[in-house]
């Protein structure tokens, strides 16, 4: 899903953070209950606002619709124990 997203956006996408083990996540302050131990998440590095409404867009046409916003980063994640259609901010 995440190069279907690349594709459509038409622009790179370098990738934080994918699948994290249970230490990395403590390391970088991750939920204990994060999507990235399960392989259902990842963080793209984003810094302006028109990359970043590219590459939502984009994930939202690959089939996305879970996304946390940071001011350098956008989370993406398609974990099917969470609730659909959300998005906040960090």
């Amino acid at each position: 899903m995440l190069d279907d997203a690349r594709g459509i956006a038409g622009i790179p996408f370098k990738i934080n953070s994918g699948f994290r083990s249970e230490s990395q996540n403590q390391y970088c302050g991750g939920v204990s209950n994060s999507s990235h131990l399960f392989g259902y998440a990842a963080d793209i590095h984003c810094t302006d606002s028109r990359s970043r409404y590219i590459i939502i867009d984009a994930l939202t046409q690959a089939g996305f619709n879970r996304f946390g916003i940071g001011n350098s980063f956008i989370h993406v994640d398609n974990d099917p124990d969470k609730n659909p259609r959300v998005s906040w901010v960090y």
